[in-house]
């Protein structure tokens, strides 16, 4: 059941960053994706200054900012 969670978590905060960077989501596999590389980018950030999250929603608040740092940097790339 672990593995759905975190499916869940993943496609939940993948839409949400991508909304909140102003687009309109990726599809369910793209929502995924940004959501779990999220999670894991949101989780070291957030731990290197010392804030750590507990429960879903801490899980889905942890992996937007991370989405929403990995968006912004592909962003940027893409500029360039």
């Amino acid at each position: 059941m672990g593995i759905i969670w975190f499916l869940l978590v993943g496609l939940i905060s993948g839409w949400l960053a991508g909304v909140l960077t102003g687009g309109r989501g990726f599809g369910v596999i793209g929502d995924i994706i940004v959501g779990v590389l999220g999670a894991i980018i949101g989780g070291h950030v957030l731990g290197w200054v010392g804030i750590y999250s507990y429960g879903l929603l801490g899980s889905i608040l942890t992996a937007v900012v991370g989405a929403i740092i990995l968006l912004t940097v592909v962003r940027l790339i893409k500029r360039a």
